[in-house]
């Protein structure tokens, strides 16, 4: 995936104060004499350093960089590229957005330089096919070379930005990489990589801004990172990843199932099984057969999930969860999911696929029944793409999600080819083929459809747009749900319905749960007194964006005395009073003695939703956090970009907005980047129990405040003691 990383150049003018106005026309006498005032040797253009991307495993591509003075106050910057025999960098200039990622230079704003004229390029640049993206693009060969012209009003500031490059040979690419540069002209001194991150590590560490609300105060750092591994108490802590994981594979299994209910796949059962058992030469070979057939089906799925996996990478994939880009492309891929399962089209794979699959599978053998498999994978896709599509994004929220769910997936769509094969007689038992499979997909398009809008809400929530908000969001669902119930009571057609001439009983169960699950949709325009807002529905909850981001209801206000002394103060989930900024709410604590309630969040995290929901809402768990404890509530997917630019401790890199800083104050001092992620401190910053992640118990969490809260009175008391049992 695309990565930041910064370059940087600092101009200073001499020592002496004289100008020499000769040097000024003469790049090389200019230097000379920044040599003899710095006593020091420096050539017309100094190059140090080089950087190569791959991780030491591919590094087809090195970079060099160079400054040199042209006029007085203008200076040109060189950065050429090495690449190795058989790879290309493309150009800056690229005629389709559909190919590969153009080379680019990013400077970071400011207002004590500007760029003169454009980056132009140079060097061994051909226009030519690409095989990998099957299209004609400019691209570099051997060498690269980029000259950009700076004009600086301000020698005393640096200038800051990064350059992204992509770079593919015959047959694969290495994802687009940013890279860091750092550059002083006065001495004509360049560093690139590793070493300019180091340079601009050690400016930024000086920096007193760094001391503000936007930066992060490393003493603080430092002090709660003492206290989290040996928390005061011992209470919470509960480890819930093993349940998400298992929530993860039962939500594949469970559209695995569903899969199986499709035209595409439901045939295939008696006819595949039909094959195994009729075509061995005993009932324990066909059994044995029909086995191999089944784990040929996880093998092949779950190798796309790891496939994807490594591709992507966790990090990536987790961003996948709140970015507006893949949320908003999320939302146009389920909407044509869902127009693809109303029978308006079908999302195939190339037959070519399927018939060398085919060809494969004639071969006999378990490399014969493991390209069955294949084929069926490939064949049943216009049924089953859209149910993996929707499983593997709901997933990318953990790093082993898309595996889990693929192993779920892939083991609900292969056990019934493994107990038909070894109790073949079940088969009688399967219902017919026929029209209801249609509607199974139907129902599923409706279902695609109102799981779009739900990415959709992700990225107007988390980057503030106000376009779908809670009563809209929640007014759409209702709508498909009607229309799903008026479908289901034959109200409503699709092109491959067949005529319904009378509802089976089946089909009136299914009607009126849909038409219950419109009204209990509908309930989530209820009015809550207590809570200033409307109260989301208890299942739903984590889908539509949080009840407080509507259209309507006049927003509560925090009291206006403690939002003069402290900006980020403001009104939170349920009414609550809460801190946006840590510093800020450590002051308030501290002012009123009281404990912290840490809270890691984010505008798209859905299990941060459904603890607000089902559990903040509850009486005795609300008031005891109104009442007892600060809330800080930090969002680790807040786009809003930083004035100042801390380095983090964690992976060496900027932090560039108010996401990636509480995202890396959340991984330097708790070793966790999942949320939600609950810690409860006391004003001085000692940790008071284990911090916890979603845990959907509401009396488990209370009990979890209450221990918290005991362990601050004993504390305070001089001696640290548990809440009884």
């Amino acid at each position: 995936p695309p990565t930041d990383v910064d370059f940087e150049f600092k101009i200073e003018t001499g020592t002496t104060g004289k100008t020499d106005t000769g040097a000024a026309d003469n790049p090389t006498k200019n230097a000379e004499k920044i040599a003899e005032v710095e006593e020091e040797t420096t050539p017309e253009k100094v190059t140090i350093g080089e950087v190569g991307q791959g991780g030491g495993i591919l590094n087809p591509v090195k970079w060099t960089i160079s400054v040199s003075k042209k006029t007085e106050g203008t200076y040109e910057v060189i950065t050429e590229a090495s690449i190795d025999d058989g790879w290309s960098v493309y150009s800056q200039f690229l005629e389709s957005e559909d190919g590969p990622e153009a080379t680019s230079f990013t400077f970071d704003e400011g207002d004590h330089f500007s760029l003169v004229g454009k980056n132009e390029e140079s060097g061994n640049l051909k226009k030519a096919y690409d095989k990998v993206f099957e299209m004609n693009v400019a691209k570099f060969k051997k060498k690269a070379i980029f000259t950009q012209e700076v004009e600086t009003q301000d020698l005393s500031k640096p200038i800051t930005g990064y350059l992204t490059f992509m770079t593919c040979d015959d047959e694969k690419c290495l994802p687009p990489t940013d890279v860091d540069f750092f550059i002083n002209p006065s001495s004509l001194q360049a560093f690139v990589g590793d070493e300019a991150t180091s340079k601009i590590k050690d400016l930024t560490a000086t920096d007193e801004n760094l001391n503000t609300e936007e930066g992060v105060v490393d003493q603080a750092r430092a002090k709660i990172i003492a206290t989290a591994a040996a928390p005061l108490g011992d209470c919470g802590g509960e480890n819930t990843k093993g349940a998400g994981l298992l929530m993860t594979f039962i939500f594949g299994f469970i559209g695995g199932l569903i899969a199986l209910l499709t035209p595409c796949v439901f045939p295939m059962i008696p006819l595949t099984v039909s094959f195994f058992t009729k075509g061995s030469k005993s009932r324990a070979e066909g059994i044995k057969n029909g086995l191999l057939y089944g784990a040929s089906i996880i093998v092949i799925y779950v190798a796309l999930g790891l496939i994807i996996t490594a591709i992507f990478g966790p990090e990536a994939l987790n961003r996948l969860s709140t970015h507006w880009l893949p949320n908003t492309i999320f939302f146009l891929l389920f909407v044509i999911f869902a127009i693809s399962f109303f029978g308006y089209f079908e999302i195939t794979l190339p037959s070519s696929w399927a018939n060398k699959s085919d060809t494969m599978a004639d071969k006999g053998g378990l490399i014969g029944i493991f390209f069955m498999a294949a084929t069926l994978a490939i064949v049943s896709f216009s049924c089953t793409g859209p149910i993996i599509g929707s499983a593997l994004v709901e997933s990318a929220k953990n790093t082993m999600g898309p595996f889990i769910v693929m192993l779920g997936f892939s083991t609900a769509l292969a056990l019934p080819f493994g107990l038909f094969a070894a109790f073949p007689a079940w088969l009688n038992s399967l219902p017919s083929s026929g029209s209801w499979m249609n509607s199974v997909k139907v129902i599923l398009g409706f279902l695609e459809l109102a799981f779009a809008f739900k990415f959709l809400s992700v990225a107007d929530y988390t980057w503030h747009w106000g376009i779908l908000k809670y009563e809209l969001f929640m007014g759409i669902w209702v709508l498909i749900f009607a229309a799903m119930t008026l479908y289901l009571f034959g109200l409503i057609k699709f092109p491959h319905d067949s005529p319904i001439k009378k509802l089976s009983p089946t089909r009136w169960g299914f009607a009126l749960a849909s038409l219950l699950l419109t009204v209990y949709t509908a309930s989530g325009f209820i009015y809550n007194e207590t809570l200033k807002s409307y109260q989301c529905p208890g299942l739903l909850s984590g889908l539509p964006p949080p009840a407080l981001y509507n259209f309507f209801l006049e927003t509560p206000k925090a009291d206006p005395t403690i939002k003069a002394e402290y900006p980020s103060f403001t009104k939170c989930a349920n009414n609550l009073d809460c801190f946006k900024d840590y510093e800020e709410g450590m002051n308030y604590a501290k002012k009123k003695n009281l404990p912290i309630l840490l809270d890691f969040t984010g505008y798209g995290c859905v299990n941060c939703r459904k603890t607000e929901d089902n559990i903040w809402s509850i009486d005795k768990v609300r008031n005891n956090i109104e009442q007892n404890f600060v809330l800080i509530s930090l969002y680790v997917d807040a786009p809003e970009k930083l004035k100042n630019t801390p380095i983090s401790k964690y992976s060496n890199k900027k932090l560039r907005n108010v996401g990636n800083m509480w995202a890396d104050f959340q991984i330097v001092n708790f070793q966790s980047n999942s949320q939600p992620l609950y810690v409860m401190m006391t004003p001085e910053e000692e940790v008071m129990a284990l911090p916890r992640g979603y845990y959907p118990d509401p009396d488990d969490y209370s009990d979890y405040l209450d221990c918290g809260l005991q362990t601050f009175k004993s504390l305070k008391e001089g001696k640290i003691g548990m809440k009884e049992e």
